[in-house]
């Protein structure tokens, strides 16, 4: 059973405007002291209104929730010091456009304010990043391949971002909209073994087209810092049990593409224009419609999703996560998206009513 870690990035918000706050820092500090924070648990962001958590290596999906509810609730216990609340919400739903958040003082996220400034200032975008542990690098770069298809589900499954400046966008993931503005972003391409995936990353780096690994903003990559395969197209997530419904599902992902790369088993081969729109599409619809499948088959969100879990099914037996994860599904798809659920929120109260919502369900658990 191949162990998961998490990180989830959350906005800091004012609580009776909504508005986002930039006390990342004081934050983090006040967190670490209440709460005796381990060792690279909590870092800030780009933003000084970002801050982000990871979890430690887990082994079970228990371990992944119970270490995502204590690092969400120490950091709103550092939040309430200073005044403002943490939202596990992937855009704000409304923010200072006279006044962007500064960067944080880091060498790095200034370089990036001048390379492109109107992107930095729209940049308060919060992402759930699932690690598995992979036994290669080559065996990450054949799961790379293998996840493609599946990666526009993953993040209709996870869209929790459809405000933007007090309206609805349209989109229920305006956030990967946001993203795919970088360079170097989207969907992976398929490589053909790992020196071709060293190589392409090389020239990129070579040519300044990007100033670190970091900045490959791809949807999932292979880490640098852990042996892991890196999956970073969700949303961060509204409520808990989601996270771990999710990392659950992205493990087994990881774990089916194994064992099919093992026994060299085709993988889908879709065309690239083919599943940027797919992509295109579950971030325009999240749930709400229709997703296309592997094999290029327009199916219900619903249906899609239980194909899913017949896709991985073997590896959550594997690894005793069937119950678990399929429980936390159904009661998921009964609940709705966090898009879902902010745009019920929205019709019923606008945007006071999403900010509450988004503050009460942040910490619930």
């Amino acid at each position: 059973m191949a162990t998961v870690g998490v990180e989830e990035e959350y906005l800091l918000v004012d609580p009776v405007t909504g508005i986002p706050v930039p006390y990342s820092e004081k934050v983090r500090i006040a967190a670490d002291l209440a709460c005796r924070m381990g060792e690279r648990e909590v870092q800030c962001e780009l933003l000084q209104s970002q801050v982000e958590v990871a979890t430690p290596v887990c082994e079970t999906l228990d371990e992944v929730g119970g270490h995502l509810l204590r690092l969400r609730h120490a950091m709103a216990a550092g939040a309430g010091t200073h005044g403002c609340r943490i939202a596990a919400v992937a855009t704000p739903p409304l923010r200072d456009t006279h006044h962007p958040v500064a960067v944080t003082d880091h060498a790095r996220y200034r370089a990036m304010l001048a390379q492109a400034p109107q992107l930095v200032a729209e940049q308060l975008v919060n992402g759930m990043h699932v690690h598995v542990a992979v036994p290669s690098r080559e065996a990450g770069v054949q799961v790379l391949n293998r996840l493609r298809p599946w990666l526009p589900t993953l993040t209709a499954m996870s869209a929790n971002s459809p405000l933007w400046d007090g309206h609805d966008t349209g989109f229920a993931s305006w956030r990967t909209v946001i993203f795919s503005r970088w360079p170097v972003a989207g969907l992976p391409p398929v490589f053909e073994n790992v020196e071709d995936y060293e190589r392409r990353v090389r020239r990129l780096l070579d040519c300044g087209l990007i100033s670190d690994t970091g900045q490959l903003y791809w949807q999932a990559r292979l880490s640098d810092r852990y042996p892991t395969v890196e999956v970073r197209c969700p949303d961060v997530q509204l409520r808990v049990d989601d996270a771990v419904m999710l990392a659950g599902v992205v493990r087994a992902l990881v774990e089916t593409a194994l064992a099919e790369a093992a026994t060299d088993a085709p993988r889908p081969d879709r065309a690239p224009e083919f599943l940027r729109a797919a992509m295109w599409h579950a971030t325009r619809h999240g749930l709400s419609g229709t997703l296309i499948d592997p094999g290029g088959t327009v199916r219900s969100a619903g249906d899609m999703v239980r194909a899913l879990l017949r896709h991985i099914a073997a590896a959550l037996e594997a690894s005793g996560d069937t119950g678990r994860v399929t429980s936390l599904v159904h009661r998921f798809l009964r609940q709705g998206t966090g898009a879902e659920c902010q745009r019920a929120a929205f019709a019923a109260g606008g945007p006071r009513a999403v900010i509450d919502l988004i503050v009460r369900e942040s910490t619930a658990g």
